[in-house]
Parts: structure tokens; sequence; C-alpha cells
């Protein structure tokens, strides 16, 4: 388990350092927009389809990064208000449910990406299939991410654990 744990860990790093660096080229992209228009009085229009393409890129993965860090949107008022023993099974149940949706958005955004891979963004002239595979990678790290918690809910001793961004960047 710890060694699943420690090679998320590097999941999650990779994921966040590749969204980062995203992140620049999409303001280096904003930048060449505001350029062209204002400055050379020619917008480059590959720019506002490339930066869409980015913001999926970022935001997909990293919100897969959140379900492991567990900084994803919950409700944890009526679990908290519930014995011990009764939270770790709600927290089992949930994690579950979050690993399995993982997991049909994974198998489901594969289908799109083989299903429109041979059409072209005409801006860009790479394949659409681009636009979903952030989807599916999204998909695949939940998954990986919900069945670590599962594992955790299930053999930690005391209540479900309440991970959050610091934690794995502290440790």
């Amino acid at each position: 388990m710890a060694l699943f744990s420690r090679v998320l860990d590097v999941f999650c790093r990779l994921v966040i350092i590749a969204a980062g660096t995203a992140l620049v080229g999409l303001v280096a992209m904003m930048g060449w927009l505001v350029f062209g228009r204002y400055v050379l009085n020619d917008t480059p229009t590959w720019v506002e389809r490339a930066a869409t393409l980015s913001i999926l890129c970022i935001a997909l993965p990293v919100a897969a990064v959140g379900v492991r860090e567990r900084f994803h949107l919950s409700v944890l008022g009526f679990r908290e208000a519930l014995p011990i023993g009764v939270q770790r099974w709600i927290a089992v149940a949930c994690d579950t449910l979050v690993g399995l949706f993982g997991f049909a958005m994974m198998v489901h955004s594969k289908e799109l990406v083989d299903m429109v891979w041979t059409f072209r963004i005409p801006l860009l002239g790479i394949s659409q299939g681009w636009t979903y595979v952030p989807l599916m990678v999204c998909g695949g790290l939940i998954t990986l991410f919900a069945i670590e918690q599962v594992l955790l809910d299930i053999l930690r001793k005391e209540g479900p654990e309440q991970r959050g961004i610091k934690a794995a960047f502290l440790e």
C-alpha cells in the first residue's frame, strides 16, 4: 500500500507540474493574442482554440488530483455527525462511487477519442481526439486515486482521513 501511495504521489506531482507549465503556456498564448490583436493588428485566430484545449489539459487532471487530496466539492456535515464506524463505510461507498464514475468517464472518453480521431481541429491541424484525451486521463487518474482512497478507508483504524493539498507537499 505504501508503494502504491508513493507512486500516486509522483503522479500527483507530475500533474501539478504539467498543469503549472501549461498555465504558463496559456498565459504566453494569451499575451501573443493581445499583442497580435492590438499591436500587429492581425489577430492570431489559432490562439483561442489552443487556449481552450490548454484549459482542458490544466483543469481536468488537476480535478483528478482533487479526488486524491480531497479538495474536491464534498459535503461532510452529515457524515461527520455519524459514529466513526459508519463514517468509514460511507466514505468507502462514496469513494467507490467516485471511482466508478472515473472509470466510466475514462472508458466513454476513449470511445469519443476513437470516434473523432480522424477529424482535424481546423485552426490547429491536430486531431479532434486531443480534445477528449484530457477527459480520458482525468477519468483514469480519478479511478486510481479512488482505489487508493477506498483501500485507505478500509485499512485505517480511525475515521476517514481529511487529506489536503498541503499534506501531500509537506510530507
